[in-house]
């Protein structure tokens, strides 16, 4: 199936899953992180969230698989747009309540969900691995960590990082930037501050939206919500998270030993993909569903 309506590049290739049987069923609108991102790139997941007893819809991002379109020349806010699109179509799918179709974000998917939970247009959100910071925040702080067995060359890796940041909200040009930055290329920490930052469509797409703040987003929801989050996750601020997300949530875990894409061990062979997952996280779910 395709997701039509209201996409600002045409058309997206779309699946649903859905339980064997069951009238009313709750959907749940998959909307991932940051990256490219088509149908089979979803793994199990969709089966997953269908055994919690949710119809699932997931969907192309922009260029990715046939659909139309590049990602990268979006924001948070298209993002938005399009799990509000998709979350249209599965209310119209037989056999799925309108009223509890809503969206479970990953990631950098978080702040997509709150962005469009903020129309009161979905029913529930869940969000996994969600920051409760803005991008600019959660990136510094992603790379400031990554940074820390370097001692001494980090405050030197930080100015640039913090110059960047300044020189994107004030809108200078991305070409500009990436230029200067080359000037650090022999430093010993210049992977780890140009990760994801060596493009100028990539800076493009961060400026776009490096100031959308859960902060901000989460008194205007009146929706339940359930904010998940893995105790061993590198790539957000934890604890900051959820201290943002706490006074707003109808529920909020954090799995002790668990990743930012929740697991909490490294694959094994003959070990299903699913005993990975935290054991109270499927159940959790499925109870906030059920609610």
């Amino acid at each position: 199936m395709w997701i039509e309506e209201e996409t600002s590049v045409g058309p997206l290739r779309a699946r649903v899953r859905r339980p064997a049987a069951g009238p009313d069923l709750p959907g749940l609108v998959l909307v991932d992180g940051s990256g490219n991102s088509a149908l089979e790139d979803h793994g199990d997941w969709p089966a997953w969230l269908t055994s919690c007893g949710a119809a699932v819809l997931w969907h192309d991002k922009p260029g990715c698989g046939p659909s139309p379109g590049n990602w990268r020349d979006q924001s948070l806010a298209d993002r938005a747009a399009e799990a509000l699109a998709a979350a249209r179509v599965l209310r119209g799918f037989p056999g799925v309540d309108p009223a509890r179709v809503g969206l479970v974000g990953w990631s950098q998917g978080g702040w997509v969900s709150l962005l469009a939970a903020t129309t009161g247009a979905v029913g529930h959100v869940v969000t996994v691995s969600g920051p409760g910071t803005s991008m600019a925040a959660q990136e510094r702080w992603r790379i400031a960590r990554s940074l820390e067995p370097d001692g001494v060359v980090a405050d030197e890796a930080m100015a640039w990082v913090d110059e960047r940041t300044r020189r994107l909200r004030a809108g200078d040009a991305p070409e500009r930037i990436l230029a200067d930055q080359e000037r650090f290329r022999d430093r010993p920490w210049y992977s780890r501050v140009s990760l994801v930052y060596d493009l100028p469509e990539r800076l493009a797409f961060v400026a776009r939206s490096m100031d959308v703040d859960p902060g901000d987003l989460l008194p205007r929801l009146d929706v339940p919500l359930l904010a998940v989050f893995g105790g061993a996750d590198d790539i957000i601020p934890v604890p900051e998270s959820v201290a943002v997300f706490a006074p707003h949530t109808t529920g909020l875990a954090v799995f002790p030993g668990a990743d930012h894409a929740l697991f909490t061990r490294d694959p094994a062979p003959g070990v299903p993909d699913v005993d990975r997952l935290p054991p109270g996280f499927l159940p959790m779910l499925r109870a906030f569903l059920a609610g």
